[in-house]
């Protein structure tokens, strides 16, 4: 009962007004006699009334709280116990221990003895739920959903059925429009060359085989050109078809192939909106994503930005014409004379591909009359490049245009276009001030798009099938203003690169590449120059044969996974020739090298075959690059964890069917 009650604080002033009573009583008396009894008899006679009325009060009022009291704790225990509401009591040492549990919670495991239990025993999926970061959470329990409230210092755990909710839920998200655009890849150039009978069997072919795809899953699909379909679904739909791995691109192209032109699919998807305009966008979004990538792929493209990718099987198909590489020189020479300056930036730590399509695109802006510049970081040079470098001092006007990062920021103006080559990341350029500070930025690129993408540029040249940036700038370059030749220096540059990124002409080599290179050597371009910027010592022959040591085998036995030492740090370039080198090994049909970079973070370069789509697993640990030729830097703490993280990926892709 209230302890203030108990005081029964009204007696304070009737015991005041009883001595009051009493003082006048004398007082009258004392003045008039009789006077003073009659008011004494009255006032006695009111005043026991007084007394008596509040100590029935006191009495019934307590026997009310007493049954209220009664009947509070009779209905808390039935709620306890009957609300279709579960609790859960943890022990006050073991937050795994369970104390107490009311009927509720009995009852979705019957079988089960909570009390006593460890709650992680019962289902695991509590662990999640009792991190002290984490006070709520949905789980399933017995196929039913409940969101599960902790309460870490009173150690309780509430749990809310949400069955029907959830359901609701996912009818509502699985009902919601996605849009998908369709295209076939390379159709104009592919068609060229088909008489009118081929043409229309292989159109006939293709929208036969669209549209018993749609059919088989409910689709709403519609041709809207000679290359493109749009496709209207819903996002339960997007779910089996991811579960299938879009299989549209397998028997559009296996079927195709029958016929001896094999047509690709690129398909992109928007999802994650209402808004049937943003799902438009989306979906082109998806698409040209997928065409930066090299067709034959799919990408989702979700509202709230992520991105997820099927297919990416096949290396990209090379271009039958020039005509993209002349619009796009053409394009970029406008852009130069439009232009006071030029500066030509690649990535961090650059290979010769890097450096040689810097100094190619310099060459085009001082044919167009244009001062250009080549921004590189002098303390971030492997062996080969700083060989290079050596050479290039003794060419006083290439050398004199070689900045480093900070000289270009003070020379840089509204007016001046910078140009990115070999990469396309932000967070991979030499220095991103420069990238922020450019009003018109160029981005020349070879690698298959990802996720992170330099957003502010003016033009854009992307072309996977091609074997290295140098090869793309080469191919510029001949469409070019014919005001002076290529000297011998820069040719050789430019071909370096090509030879560095295709291994001696062995891995992604189409005729374009061999075009270019030829028109290199035409250009002066000495190839025992290339021989001996690209030879290396013993020191470095040693290291990496120590790399190679330490190689254990992965998956079915065929890849090949070589480690370096936490507290050995090796350069990107050895740990990529590493990786070249396993890949030359009788039965390794990719190879894997991780080890410690100069930066301090945990590099991993990925070699492959074309079996093994290397570049889907290094998308999956943040990196990227090509099906056979990709890496990533990694922030884990020892190379030991980043090996462990390198295999659950490459468990993770191989249970995926090798899909991309």
């Amino acid at each position: 009962m209230n302890l203030f009650y108990k005081k029964r604080a009204v007696r304070i002033p009737l015991t005041f007004v009883s001595l009051l009573g009493a003082v006048s009583t004398v007082l009258l008396m004392l003045n008039n006699f009789w006077i003073g009894l009659f008011f004494a008899v009255a006032y006695a006679l009111a005043l026991g009334i007084a007394w008596k009325v509040e100590n029935e009060s006191y009495l019934e009022t307590e026997k009310y709280i007493e049954t209220l009291s009664y009947r509070m704790k009779k209905v808390g225990e039935e709620a306890l116990l009957e609300l279709p509401i579960g609790i859960i009591l943890l022990n006050d040492n073991d937050k795994q221990l369970v104390e107490w549990v009311n009927p509720f919670v009995s009852s979705i495991y019957p079988d089960k003895s909570w009390v006593g239990s460890s709650l992680y025993e019962i289902n695991e999926t509590f662990r999640q739920v009792t991190k002290e970061d984490n006070e709520q959470d949905v789980i399933i329990l017995n196929d039913r959903s409940y969101r599960v409230y902790y309460k870490p210092e009173e150690k309780l755990l509430y749990l809310f059925d949400v069955t029907e909710r959830v359901k609701m839920q996912s009818l509502y998200y699985a009902d919601r429009t996605t849009i998908g655009i369709l295209l076939v890849d390379n159709y104009d150039e592919l068609s060229q060359t088909m008489d009118d009978q081929t043409r229309s069997h292989m159109n006939s072919l293709v929208t036969s085989l669209v549209n018993q795809w749609a059919d088989e899953y409910g689709i709403f699909v519609k041709r809207i050109s000679s290359e493109r379909f749009l496709a209207v679904f819903n996002e339960g739909t997007l779910e089996k078809l991811e579960k299938t791995k879009f299989a549209l691109l397998d028997t559009v192209r296996e079927n195709t192939s029958k016929h001896s032109v094999p047509l690709t699919l690129s398909i992109g998807v928007g999802t994650g909106t209402t808004s049937l305009t943003e799902l438009g966008e989306l979906a082109q979004s998806s698409l040209d994503l997928v065409l930066g990538r090299g067709g034959d792929q799919v990408a989702i493209k979700h509202h709230d930005g992520k991105l997820k990718f099927y297919g990416g099987k096949t290396n990209p198909v090379e271009k039958r014409t020039r005509v993209r590489a002349r619009v796009i020189s053409h394009a970029l020479r406008d852009l130069i004379q439009d232009s006071d300056r030029v500066f030509v930036m690649g990535h961090k730590m650059p290979d010769m591909d890097a450096i040689g399509a810097s100094i190619g695109v310099r060459k085009m802006a001082r044919m167009n009359g244009v001062e250009g510049y080549v921004v590189v970081n002098f303390d971030q040079l492997d062996a080969s490049v700083s060989r290079l470098m050596d050479e290039v001092q003794k060419d006083e006007e290439l050398y004199d245009h070689m900045l480093m990062p900070e000289e270009a920021l003070e020379l840089m103006t509204e007016r001046s276009l910078v140009v990115i080559v070999d990469t396309h990341k932000p967070s991979m350029v030499i220095e991103e001030k420069v990238l922020e500070n450019a009003q018109k930025v160029v981005l020349i690129d070879h690698h298959r798009r990802g996720e992170e993408f330099i957003s502010n540029t003016v033009l854009v040249y992307m072309e996977p099938y091609a074997s290295s940036t140098a090869e793309l700038v080469t191919e510029l370059l001949e469409y070019q203003p014919k005001n002076e030749k290529l000297t011998m220096l820069e040719s050789t540059a430019m071909l370096a690169g090509i030879v560095v990124d295709t291994k001696s002409f062995t891995l992604r080599t189409g005729a374009r590449t061999f075009e270019a290179a030829s028109y290199l050597r035409t250009n002066g371009a000495d190839t025992v120059l290339v021989q001996r910027l690209l030879k290396e010592d013993i020191a470095t022959y040693i290291e990496r044969s120590k790399l190679i040591e330490t190689v254990e085998f992965a998956g079915n036995g065929e890849i090949a996974i070589a480690k370096g030492q936490d507290e050995v740090v090796h350069s990107s370039v050895l740990i990529a020739q590493t990786a070249d080198i396993l890949l030359t090994m009788q039965g390794i049909s990719a190879s894997f090298v991780v080890a410690k970079r100069d930066d301090g973070k945990i590099g991993i370069s990925a070699r492959s075959l074309g079996e093994l789509n290397v570049q889907v697993i290094m998308e999956d640990l943040g990196g990227g690059g090509h099906l056979t030729n990709s890496a990533c830097q990694l922030a884990a703490d020892t190379i030991e964890e980043a090996v462990d993280m390198l295999k659950s990926t490459i468990d993770q892709y191989v249970e995926r069917g090798n899909e991309g």
